[in-house]
């Protein structure tokens, strides 16, 4: 089968669409023909290895996973003796397995991993783009923000993978919600149901006076210490991007009164947790009551060139990328 393959950090050109062997299954194992996967900041952190503190999780010199790719959809190609959730030629997504092995043909995955059914108003690339934004925001919005109907939210890069399915989760849920973003997306994040929208280019939010119950980073462009003082009394930092103000917040509960910060490792929830949510935004979907976005497609061949635009960061919503078996003869 063909993959993409990095055994060394550095630019794009560090990946290479190569011929490597299909995996072989297990009993409970099931392998899944991909049709569209994605390729997320994070896949672009742990290609070129920057920040250094990524590589505690990827490898200090060289990466431990040569198949990077954190979310996919296909059609199951063949189960394992004793599998019983799936059958052959089920549509589905998952989220891959340690967030790697996704930008293949082929991936081998156990029957309990992070894998549910695609319904048939939906198609490959809308599922494929689920799991990477809809699986961060979903649980640090209720989980750690405990977004409540008429607190106010801003959320930070809103026109992102992560911030456009955050804007719109926080309306559902009834907040009234501010969105950060450039001003070639404010259109986009006011349609996705922002109530107000700030251009980052021109504006810094922390000028306006305003305090919000919670603020959002989905990007790792602010931090706690410069957010504390745009926040309500009991207000609530959230980030996807470790930073050390955040890890130490709950330990130094005098220095901000009842305004804290959180960061929550969302991929590494179980996968029980991660298909109960799959199944609620994927009802959401169908149900019109969620939108993916989607800024532009690539096919596998073109990993690097797809690699090279996420990493400028004007990205809107999801980047694609389509797998054809057809095209890359197997």
């Amino acid at each position: 089968m063909k993959a993409a393959i990095y055994t060394k950090y550095g630019s794009p050109d560090v990946l290479e669409l190569q011929d490597i062997p299909r995996p072989v299954l297990q009993d409970t194992e099931v392998l899944v023909k991909i049709f569209a996967t994605s390729v997320t900041p994070v896949d672009t952190t742990f290609r070129s290895g920057n920040p250094k503190f990524a590589r505690l999780f990827t490898g200090l010199f060289k990466p431990k996973n040569s198949i990077l790719g954190t979310e996919l959809s296909g059609v199951i190609d063949a189960v394992g003796a004793g599998v019983t959730r799936f059958k052959r030629g089920d549509r589905v997504f998952a989220a891959a397995p340690d967030g790697f092995g996704a930008h293949a043909q082929y991936i081998v995955m156990s029957e309990d991993a992070a894998i549910s059914g695609i319904p048939d108003e939906l198609g490959y690339e809308d599922t494929a783009a689920i799991c990477n934004g809809g699986l961060t925001a979903l649980p640090f919005l209720r989980d750690n923000a405990k977004l409540r109907p008429g607190q106010r939210i801003l959320i930070i890069g809103a026109a992102g993978s992560i911030g456009t399915v955050a804007v719109q989760l926080a309306v559902s849920i009834g907040a009234e919600v501010t969105g950060v973003c450039s001003a070639a997306n404010t259109e986009m994040v006011h349609a996705l149901g922002a109530t107000h929208v700030i251009d980052y280019t021109t504006e810094d939010y922390r000028n306006s006076n305003k305090s919000y119950d919670v603020i959002f980073d989905t990007v790792g462009k602010s931090s706690f210490s410069k957010a504390r003082g745009s926040l309500t009394p009991s207000g609530i930092y959230l980030t996807t991007v470790p930073e050390l103000s955040v890890l130490i917040s709950p330990m130094l509960p005098f220095l901000h009164g009842r305004k804290r910060a959180k960061m929550a490792a969302t991929g590494l929830r179980n996968d029980a947790d991660k298909i109960k949510d799959m199944d609620i935004l994927k009802s959401m979907i169908t149900k019109g009551e969620l939108t993916t976005v989607i800024d532009r497609s690539y096919p596998l061949e073109q990993i690097a060139v797809a690699h090279a635009y996420v990493e400028k960061g004007h990205k809107r919503g999801n980047l694609i990328v389509t797998v054809d078996h057809a095209a890359l003869r197997i």
